[in-house]
């Protein structure tokens, strides 16, 4: 081979080997010495395959594959092979063979070992971070069985209910969302709640808001609808704010809250931010919500009122948080939005309740299509 090839060939850290049928070499190009730090005379005859390769089952593989380019069964291989250096190290070669008119074998090789080391770099980091995900992935599914145990049963509110459903669907496995069941005497009382964020930090927010409804309900007796949002909006401040009262967290959480009277077939309903929507023979009522969130609001003073209902048989009453509603999907890429979502809502009112969560879960699939989806959503549905 001519000076000029060769110098071509230890720029580019590549080699040429000639090997004859028994794979003995008959040429090596002194850019070997370069890639390997063989000198070339060393590599010849048997020593190319006694020095290069790590042990005999490697040079059983190379006569095996010189065969079959000598028999036809391949008339080039290309291939990637670890080779030992002088210093006893390794070098990765891409191989292209291929068999000459007189019977010997041509090979030239490419020192690949740079590229290797960034593909097995490549493919650790994506074996970590696989890793990684899964016990993200695991410690979100005990999370999500823990925020599970402190959820209701949603047999419970069917038992106290004519029909009822809970359409209760996390964004992230677990949810900023959560609803509440409450009985005493003389009331039931019933709630969603929709906690600021989603994911962990919402789960967080609605574990933290479930010891405070606790609190509220059990430990303070409030009776009406108004002074439970009052408390709940007391003592959610103290819960976030009791280390720093001067520079306040702007989490809260958003409530609908029914209080069913058993005595009196009445309805006492009190929101924060979250309304009430009543269907009576077809027709559609929204009961406002107090315009402030449960937790810090500016230091606005804050105004919960409540609204009573005589409730009368076959009514429908819907509580939700608003991830429903704020769902992106459809042709024009928007928000379901609040019009919409009543549209939903006056479709399946007449339903029984697990064909209305049902035809909710359907309709959602049906408009997101391939959009993620947006926030967590709970919709509550109770006939009366």
């Amino acid at each position: 081979m001519n000076t000029l090839a060769e110098k071509v060939l230890q720029q580019l850290g590549s080699i040429v080997v000639i090997l004859d049928e028994e794979g003995d070499a008959q040429y090596v190009s002194p850019s070997v010495k370069n890639v390997l730090g063989f000198e070339p005379h060393f590599l010849l005859g048997s020593g190319w395959l006694t020095h290069t390769r790590m042990n005999e089952a490697e040079r059983v593989i190379v006569k095996s594959d010189l065969r079959k380019i000598a028999e036809g069964i391949q008339k080039n291989h290309s291939y990637e092979r670890m080779l030992r250096t002088s210093s006893g190290g390794q070098k990765w070669i891409h191989w292209n063979t291929v068999s000459a008119d007189d019977g010997k074998f041509i090979g030239i090789g490419y020192d690949i070992t740079q590229q290797k080391q960034r593909e097995d770099l490549l493919t650790q980091r994506t074996k970590d971070l696989q890793e990684r995900n899964q016990e993200m992935e695991s410690g979100l599914r005990y999370a999500q069985r823990i925020q599970s145990a402190i959820l209701p049963q949603e047999n419970e509110l069917k038992r106290k209910f004519r029909d009822a459903f809970v359409y209760y669907k996390p964004k992230d496995i677990v949810s900023g969302d959560f609803w509440w069941l409450h009985e005493t005497e003389d009331s039931v009382y019933v709630a969603v709640i929709d906690c600021t964020g989603h994911g962990i930090p919402g789960a967080l927010m609605s574990v933290l808001a479930h010891s405070v409804f606790r609190e509220v309900f059990i430990n303070r007796n409030p009776g009406s609808t108004a002074r439970i949002l009052e408390l709940l909006d007391e003592e959610l401040f103290i819960a976030l704010n009791k280390e720093h009262p001067h520079n306040p967290y702007p989490d809260g959480m958003d409530v609908a809250l029914c209080r069913f009277l058993k005595r009196s077939n009445t309805l006492e309903y009190s929101g924060a931010y979250r309304p009430l929507v009543l269907f009576r023979e077809g027709v559609l009522h929204e009961i406002a919500a107090s315009r402030y969130p449960i937790g810090y609001y500016n230091n606005v003073p804050k105004r919960f009122d409540s609204t009573t209902i005589e409730l009368r048989s076959d009514d429908m009453l819907f509580m939700f948080s608003d991830g429903y509603a704020d769902q992106f999907g459809g042709e024009r890429e928007k928000k379901l939005n609040k019009r919409g979502f009543r549209e939903l809502l006056q479709t399946i009112h007449a339903m029984k309740g697990e064909e209305q969560s049902s035809f909710l879960d359907y309709a959602l699939m049906n408009w997101k299509q391939q959009y993620a989806q947006t926030d967590d959503i709970t919709v509550l549905g109770i006939r009366i």
